[in-house]
């Protein structure tokens, strides 16, 4: 256990933080699975849009790498461009 208050209170942010960056990540997570569940290329596209925005603010706020975001971005209009 930390002995420092300094310690105590960076141990206490950190675990706000870890549980705040799990929640927004799992919900990204979650977008993209239903996403790739569609069948319908009308619909994937008119959510291509939202997707995107989940994963850009998601990136921003450094919970995932912006390459990844880039590379998930890339691979879910490819799976929208294959639909038909």
């Amino acid at each position: 256990m930390a002995n420092h208050k300094d310690a105590i209170k960076r141990i206490r942010q950190t675990e706000k933080r870890r549980l705040h960056n799990r929640y927004y990540a799992k919900n990204m997570r979650n977008e993209v699975k239903k996403f790739r569940a569609l069948t319908s290329k009308s619909e994937a596209e008119g959510q291509l849009s939202k997707l995107y925005s989940i994963i850009d603010k998601v990136a921003k706020r450094g919970i995932i790498h912006k390459n990844k975001a880039a590379n998930l971005k890339s691979k879910l209009s490819h799976f929208t461009a294959k639909l038909a």
